[in-house]
């Protein structure tokens, strides 16, 4: 009787009209996700969910996933098959139901199937390539290494589709393809491993896939055949679980397409784990909690990525009664060891707070009259005056002390990332860029005035210390590069060959970021004569249109962007530091948490992306938000985390909190740099230590250039600010530094 089409829809109906609207659940049951679906075309996939219901019919983070528990039924098998672990398969045009069944219990789904026809057009673009990526066919360790493998070269991640189907389909005379008998094709041999493949099975011969690319060839495999309109956005359902080890949950994932349509995609999106300690998910996007923390499944499809994110408590409840917060940042952090399981270390005491202030704001240690002094004190102020006079907050002269070692050791940090030395500036260039680093870290200036006195300056390099940015990151490309990284912490090199691997920065993306620099040029300076000089950073005049780099920032364009004369730099130093726009704010923020606490909110921490999400997004934006509100204040950021409770735990940890080195939940100890090292050496000793070009008494922290002549400088990582990365100051300990210290 099913197989008339009336009967199916008059079951339907009265299955409806028992249970309530398609996929609804009383009390206490389960839920389907969605409740009805409707597949258009060939192929059309749709991935089920069922989850357990609470007590008032809801779900929520921490509800238990029951998809692969479940028992599937299609009423018309006809118009739709399902898989046993709920997807759908477009198979007839026409309406059925299929039926989930959870100990007992049944729900119906209404599915519409049309668009099926009996010789389907397979697009190339956004139904062939897709199987391609997903099967890891174009990752660089593959056919899409620089060379290729075995003479079939693909793109990076489909990044020139038509060089792709030319390789495909008409290379070496149309070998790899079969249209007259698609199965015999050497592209679906070696994917399914029928004849021997250096890759491996990437392919199962029975799969919709396969299916799916033999179809394609045997119409001749065309290039323009399918959809013109392109992924604007993926979501991934659910964006986050809460439970305990075990748990597991079958993802959905939806794309989002440029002529308003979606579709499931959760068949041909590439699933990984970012942290397999954590979490672990299949090819299919069933995903798995396996250890305690804190983890995310990464979901990949047509140049778009987004997470799914997983909490495993280390307990179910966690003791938080000796804890009292300091301010916001406290209460953010209890939050999370409330929703972590983790309870933290006690205060440090004065001794270890005292040296872990010094040497974190001035890289330098305390005098014996200082530590004596404070430790004698009985002031319940005592350690947040101590912040206020290591960064000269208090406003009173005769307290403000350390206002030039605090420059020294700021203009030092910053100098390694802006490559500041004289290999490359020239000795003046040098000694002009650090003085104005001294100077604006001297004068605590807003950081947002730095940002933009650096991405925008011209002149003299030998007279504007600002402007030997464009002379340490040389091209268009290179200072596209360097202000991502250095504002933004957002790695964007790789977009400028192919499309970002982990986010949506695309090529184009890239080059629109770099078209901001491309008016920057320079000229030989005059006022040298023969002599010879430096070459003078100049704007020139250029009518070429600019557009933003929505993916990088996505932020509405401004009015003022006309392109002409304007030097776009302002534009770009405009939006960067817009007060919607918390990707500058957020940056910074993460690098000092880095600093004083031992780790970024995100790491590493010039690496920022929705793929890559910080330990605790709430505290991450609250402090974004206070510093932008302070003005750019970067003396306040720092002093809000000193003087925060969790700036002042115990280092060492408890059994409860030993393994956790993500939510501080004790303080993180990290090396100390080599100059505050030696300067430290130099200080216990009495011996100071002289270097080459420099006054006597000049200290290890105030080195203006990146080489000197000293073994313990080299041995303990001084960078030679060669590159624009945090690790190129290397922090890990070896045998020559143990036997140097010996």
């Amino acid at each position: 009787m099913l197989r008339s089409p009336l009967a199916a829809l008059v079951l339907l109906s009265l299955t409806a009209n028992l249970w309530g609207t398609p996929g609804g659940s009383p009390a206490g049951e389960f839920q389907i996700t969605p409740p009805s679906v409707t597949l258009e075309g060939n192929f059309a996939r749709a991935q089920l969910a069922v989850t357990a219901c609470d007590s008032k019919g809801a779900i929520s983070e921490r509800s238990t996933d029951l998809t692969h528990r479940a028992t599937y039924q299609s009423l018309r098998p006809e118009v739709v098959t399902v898989s046993p672990s709920g997807q759908l398969l477009a198979a007839g045009n026409g309406q059925a139901g299929v039926t989930v069944n959870v100990k007992g219990v049944s729900r119906t789904v209404s599915v519409t199937v049309r668009g099926v026809s009996p010789r389907p057009q397979v697009g190339f673009t956004d139904q062939v390539l897709p199987i391609l990526s997903r099967a890891g066919c174009n990752a660089g360790a593959c056919h899409a290494s620089q060379y290729g493998k075995g003479g079939f070269k693909l793109s990076v991640f489909t990044s020139e589709p038509s060089n792709d189907h030319e390789a495909i389909a008409r290379a070496y005379m149309r070998r790899r393809i079969n249209p007259t008998d698609p199965p015999r094709s050497l592209l679906l041999l070696k994917a399914t491993a029928s004849i021997p493949h250096g890759g491996g099975r990437r392919l199962q011969p029975d799969s919709v896939d396969v299916r799916l690319l033999e179809r394609w060839i045997a119409a001749g495999a065309p290039l323009t055949t399918g959809s013109s309109a392109s992924v604007q956005d993926l979501e991934v359902w659910p964006s986050r679980r809460v439970g305990a080890v075990g748990l597991t949950q079958q993802l959905r994932v939806l794309a989002r397409y440029s002529d308003g349509k979606q579709r499931d995609v959760t068949a041909w999106a590439k699933f990984d784990s970012t942290d397999d300690g954590a979490v672990r998910v299949s090819p299919q996007g069933l995903l798995q909690a396996v250890g305690r923390g804190q983890g995310a499944a990464m979901v990949r499809f047509e140049g778009h990525a987004r997470i799914s994110q997983v909490v495993v408590p280390y307990a179910t409840s966690v003791d938080l009664r000796g804890w009292s917060d300091h301010n916001f940042l406290d209460r953010r952090a209890r939050a999370k060891f409330e929703e972590i399981g983790i309870a933290p270390s006690p205060l440090c005491d004065d001794a270890a707070f005292l040296r872990r202030a010094y040497l974190d704001a001035i890289g330098t240690l305390p005098t014996v009259e200082e530590t004596r002094t404070f430790l004698a004190s009985t002031d319940p102020e005592k350690r947040n005056k101590l912040v206020d006079r290591l960064l000269g907050l208090t406003g009173d002269p005769a307290q403000d002390v350390h206002v030039n070692a605090y420059s020294a050791y700021w203009a030092l940090k910053w100098s390694d990332l802006l490559k500041s030395n004289s290999a490359t500036l020239g000795e003046q260039g040098m000694w002009a860029m650090y003085n104005w680093l001294r100077d604006s870290f001297r004068q605590n200036k807003p950081f947002d005035k730095f940002m933009r006195e650096l991405i925008t300056a011209r002149g003299n390099p030998y007279d504007n210390g600002p402007a030997n940015y464009f002379v340490a990151f040389s091209g268009s490309d290179g200072q596209a590069e360097a202000t991502a990284q250095v504002f933004l912490g957002t790695r964007v090199l790789c977009a400028k060959c192919h499309h970002h691997p982990f986010e949506r920065i695309s090529r184009v993306d890239f080059q629109e970021l770099s078209g901001f620099f491309r008016q920057v040029a320079s000229k030989p300076s005059a006022g040298y004569g023969k002599l010879g000089g430096p070459s003078v950073i100049f704007v020139r005049s250029d009518d070429t249109p600019q557009t933003y780099p929505k993916n990088i920032l996505s932020l509405p364009i401004p009015a003022r962007l006309k392109g002409g004369k304007l030097d776009r730099r302002e534009l770009l130093a405009d939006w960067l530091a817009a007060p919607e726009n918390r990707a500058l704010a957020r940056s910074v923020v993460n690098r000092y948490v880095a600093y004083l606490l031992g780790r970024g909110l995100v790491e590493p921490i010039d690496d920022l992306r929705e793929t890559n999400p910080p330990s605790n997004p709430q505290l991450l934006d609250a402090l974004a938000d206070d510093f932008i509100k302070s003005g750019y204040d970067v003396r306040r950021l720092m002093r809000t985390i000193m003087t925060s409770r969790l700036y002042q735990l115990e280092a060492q940890p408890t059994p409860a909190n030993a393994g956790d080195r993500r939510f501080y939940s004790h303080y993180l100890v990290k090396r100390i740099g080599a100059e505050a090292l030696l300067d430290a050496v130099d200080a216990v000793t009495g011996v100071p230590t002289k270097f080459e070009k420099l006054p006597q008494g000049t200290r290890a922290i105030e080195l203006p250039d990146a080489r000197y002549e000293n073994y313990l400088l080299a041995v303990f990582g001084k960078p030679r600010r060669e590159g624009v990365c945090e690790c190129e100051r290397i922090t890990e300990p070896n045998l020559a530094q143990a036997l140097h210290t010996l």
